[in-house]
């Protein structure tokens, strides 16, 4: 029976992903911050629920020592994460210190507590979720973004040594998903000089056309279980469809697009 390590396993992406494997005969070990709290995942006799705030390094340490004694892991799925949305010019630095910790250094530090364990045994896999966000940009978006491509490029660089030590690294990079994180894992910032935008970006927000947790599940048990030696893994029909017409665009003509969509066919990018 296989093992897989989740972080942010109370709600949504990380919850679904817990449940699908568990249904799957693997053995799960579900980390969260508060799991005397939790009243589903307890229930399940495969699955082991342990605490762990991303941004607590000793807790990080002492966790991935725990989770090890339970017996062998063979994936760490790196899911804990919330989005920052609004305007940079009024972020504050505890928003912007606590996005990086949680979506940035959270995730690293994970990674690194398991890697010793997974170089000496030879074997294992780190699947990372990042965004369509650390393929793309939407405005208003520029500390989350800032998380999610700095993810693609960590992971695109750390694939390379750890590889020769059978050691595998993906990402996945969903679009919207269903779930409760507008209204649970959101941060805003706002100002009046962007009261416009601002408006509009939330007016273009359609969970209709987002795929739902147990969507994206299903391609981190793909990612986890397919053996091959792919890095990337675009998910939902909407990050599937913006990162092919960015690829057949370009750049700068998929930016004007962006321009134009949020500012108004009339205004031009800046030179």
């Amino acid at each position: 029976m296989k093992t897989i390590f989740i972080t942010g396993a109370s709600t949504g992406l990380g919850k679904a992903t817990a449940k699908l494997f568990a249904s799957k005969g693997w053995k799960v070990i579900a980390t969260m911050r508060k799991p005397e709290t939790e009243g589903e995942l307890n229930r399940v006799d495969n699955i082991t629920l342990l605490p762990l705030d991303v941004t607590n390094l000793e807790q990080i340490k002492s966790t991935a020592q725990k989770a090890i004694a339970l017996g062998n892991i063979d994936v760490v799925f790196n899911n804990a994460g919330y989005g920052l949305i609004g305007p940079m010019e009024p972020v504050t630095d505890e928003q912007l210190t606590r996005q990086i910790n949680t979506n940035i250094l959270g995730v690293i530090r994970v990674t690194q507590a398991f890697i010793p364990y997974f170089r000496e045994k030879k074997n294992g896999l780190f699947i990372t979720t990042t965004s369509m966000g650390g393929l793309l940009t939407f405005p208003l978006s520029s500390v989350y973004h800032a998380t999610k491509w700095a993810l693609e490029g960590w992971s695109e660089s750390l694939a390379f040594e750890l590889n020769q030590f059978g050691i595998g690294v993906k990402t996945v990079s969903p679009g919207g998903i269903k779930t409760d994180f507008i209204n649970r894992s959101l941060d805003t910032t706002s100002h009046p000089a962007y009261l416009k935008l601002t408006e509009k970006l939330y007016a273009g927000i359609h969970e209709d056309s987002f795929s739902t947790a147990e969507q994206i599940a299903e391609i981190v048990y793909e990612a986890a279980t397919d053996g091959k030696d792919k890095l990337r893994y675009v998910a939902g029909a909407d990050a599937e469809a913006l990162y092919a017409q960015r690829l057949q665009l370009g750049d700068e003509e998929f930016r004007k697009g962006m321009a134009q969509q949020f500012f108004g066919v009339e205004m031009a990018l800046a030179k």
